[in-house]
Order: C-alpha cells, then sequence, then structure tokens
C-alpha cells in the first residue's frame, strides 16, 4: 500500500440522498404543514403496498414502534416477552417501557438471529409475544420459530430489514406486527423516524391512537375538518411518537430506490464473499436459498483461534488505515442494566456472547465506490 493510504476514510455506512430528496422537502416547508399529514400518509400507503400488509403507520423511531405494538396488545406489567440476547438494546427496553419481563434467548452464530432450538423452554403462562429480530437485515427463521413456540404472538423487529424477503413473503408481513427503522445506518433513511406494519386491523386502530397521545381523530382530521372548535376525545393514554411530514416526504423519495439500493449491496456482498474467501480467520455472513437479505450492514466473525490479532486489534489496525468497522452489536445480557437488574452472567448465553465479542461489520453502503471495495479488501488481506 502507498503513503497516502492513510489518509483514506471509508465510513461504516453513509445514507444516500441528494437532490430529489433536497426537493421533496420543499412542498412540506412551503405549504407549512410540517407535522404529520399529508406526506407522511402518501409514504404508509407506499411502505404498505411495499411490504404487502393491510396498514403501515409512521412513528419517531423503530424503538417507540415496538413499543407502541407492545402497548397496544396490552402488555404489562407481569407480561413476559421473548428478545434474542443479541441485539440493539432497543429491542429489550421496549419491553420494559411497559413495565413487563423481557425473557432473553440465545443466538444462532450463523446467522446472528434467535435460535428456535431453544425457545420452548422459554415460553410460561406469562409469555404474551415473541419480537424476532431480523438483524443486519437477514429474516429470522419464522416457520421454525413459529414450530418452536406455536401460538405465540411474533412481533418482528424489522429494524434492518426494510425490503427484505422470506419465502417470497417480505419482512413486515411475517408476524402480528413490524417496527422498521430509518436511522442513517439502514438502506432507507429519513433521518430518525420508524413504521409498523400490520394487517389487524384492530390492532393498527390503537396504535394509530397512542402515537398520537391517544387521540380519537388525527391532526389532519381536526385542522382540515369544518368544525374548528372540535378536539378529539381521548380515551387512552397515550403517546407523542408522530413523523414530521419533513421525513415523510424524504421517505417517499427514500422508499422509491429501495430496490435499486438493495441490489446494489447485494453485489458488492457477495464481491466482499468471493475476495474474502480465502481468509481463513474472518467468516463471512450466510444466507439462505428462499431468503432476500436487506444488506443493512456486512457483519463477519472473526475466528480468534486463528487470526492474526484478536478482534479489537484488528478493528484498530482497519481504523488506522482508514477502514471503518464496528461490532455486529451488543449481548444485552452483558450490559450493567440488564446484567445487574436480572442476575444475567455472560455465559447465560454462549451464542450471543461469543458474537458480542468477534463479529465485526465492515463498509457496505451505496456511497461507495469499487475504488473503496478494493481497497478494504486489499486492508483485510494485508492482515
Amino acid at each position: 500500500m502507498n503513503d497516502s493510504s492513510v489518509t483514506r476514510n471509508i465510513a461504516i455506512s453513509l445514507p444516500s440522498t441528494g437532490e430529489e430528496e433536497w426537493e421533496a422537502v420543499r412542498e412540506p416547508l412551503m405549504s407549512g404543514w410540517l407535522t404529520q399529514g399529508p406526506q407522511v400518509a402518501a409514504f404508509e400507503k407506499a411502505f404498505a403496498e411495499r411490504h404487502q400488509v393491510s396498514h403501515a403507520l409512521a412513528c419517531t423511531s423503530c424503538t417507540t414502534g415496538l413499543h407502541l405494538i407492545l402497548a397496544a396488545m396490552g402488555i404489562g406489567p407481569g407480561d413476559e416477552v421473548i428478545v434474542p440476547a443479541f441485539t440493539w438494546v432497543a429491542t429489550a427496553n421496549a419491553v420494559l417501557y411497559c413495565g413487563a419481563t423481557p425473557v432473553f434467548a440465545d443466538v444462532d452464530r450463523t446467522t446472528y438471529n434467535i435460535d428456535p432450538a431453544g425457545l420452548r423452554e422459554k415460553v410460561t403462562g406469562k409469555t404474551k409475544a415473541i419480537i424476532v429480530v431480523h438483524l443486519f437485515g437477514l429474516c429470522a427463521d419464522i416457520e421454525a420459530i413459529v414450530q418452536a413456540v406455536p401460538g405465540i404472538p411474533i412481533i418482528e423487529d424489522a429494524a434492518c430489514a426494510a425490503g427484505a424477503d422470506y419465502q417470497g413473503r417480505p419482512a413486515g408481513s411475517l408476524g402480528l406486527a413490524a417496527a422498521f427503522s430509518f436511522h442513517p445506518r439502514k438502506s432507507v433513511t429519513t433521518g430518525e423516524g420508524g413504521m409498523i406494519t400490520t394487517s389487524d386491523d384492530a390492532l393498527a386502530e390503537t396504535i394509530n391512537m397512542l402515537r398520537n397521545h391517544g387521540a380519537s381523530m388525527s391532526e389532519e382530521q381536526r385542522h382540515k375538518g369544518p368544525r374548528p372548535y372540535i378536539l378529539p376525545e381521548f380515551n387512552l393514554l397515550g403517546y407523542n411518537y408522530r413523523m414530521t411530514d419533513i421525513q415523510g416526504a424524504v421517505g417517499l423519495v427514500q422508499l422509491r430506490k429501495i430496490d435499486q439500493f438493495i441490489d446494489e449491496r447485494a453485489q458488492w456482498a457477495a464481491w466482499y464473499a468471493e475476495q474474502l474467501s480465502g481468509i481463513s480467520w474472518l467468516r463471512i455472513p450466510r444466507y439462505y436459498e428462499g431468503y432476500r437479505h436487506g444488506w443493512q450492514s456486512f457483519v463477519c466473525y472473526v475466528d480468534e483461534s486463528c487470526s492474526p490479532l484478536p478482534r479489537n486489534d484488528i478493528m484498530e489496525k482497519l481504523q488506522q488505515r482508514g477502514v471503518s468497522t464496528r461490532p455486529g452489536t451488543h449481548a444485552v445480557h452483558m450490559l450493567s442494566l440488564y446484567r445487574e437488574k436480572f442476575g444475567l452472567l455472560p455465559d447465560d448465553f454462549p451464542g450471543a456472547r461469543d458474537c458480542d465479542s468477534y463479529t465485526m461489520a465492515i463498509p457496505l453502503h451505496n456511497r461507495m465506490t469499487k475504488d473503496d471495495y478494493e481497497y478494504v479488501a486489499d486492508c483485510l488481506h494485508s492482515l
């Protein structure tokens, strides 16, 4: 490598936004309708159609989406919700928001998703739902999960999985309800923001009220109606989890590009798989027939039994050469909040423990060039 390599700065992820998104925000800015309104409604309609569900309801984040789903289901103190031990902390936090108890289940070290094999023993008379995470864009094995815990409502944490498929069915249509994220590290973004999908009419109606303080009518209905003196009725304790119309306008543009974004990422993921296959200590992400990976991230697994350096040292070396990396995510049961609250030990969930210690995401996004990908591969081979 030449000396100029130290000036490289390849980000782990960058949003792919530009002139179209810039132009899209003009309408809400010029109209003066900035909060949830017609742009959000159009975004919801398009998202529901793309993910083959009856309802899509925009909110402020995937986290608040999960909270809304659980709250609308009536989950509260004394209830239990099964969650994977290897996921972003928000998955478990949403359960605590409701006063319920997260019951952790271990994950598969190959897919990083919840392991169906150990689920049955997690079910008690208090179990009200299971949250399955489609981690890094790969759908969880829903058929195996349903067989393991029949009759338990499935909630999809689809934060990373917009546009992903499982056995020909889109993520977001595989359970009772799902929550998506539009954080800038996701394949499509609105800056911050989230979306709930469901085909359950009653659940959608409750979620719609809960995200708007529990109001019986939307702001758009109230302000555009013929009787300006009418205020909504409030029969539920709700939240202010609405998306803005500025975000909705950006989301509409991004959604039109989703398949282009994912196809491009899939192409480079396949290139990585071929180029990195000769590195014995680096296990590349796998997926199987019948799945369409969403490729939110390209997460590898470092085998420290034969690697030249520990994972963290590898990540530091790559950072010095201008290649950003990140751990896949964290083992939630090892975080102090959960470790201390529930008396958990790292070895309680060895799959999650190992994924916490040995996973490594390398750059994969729609603003990378061929030269960027080649440089990342060269850096890994040079180790």
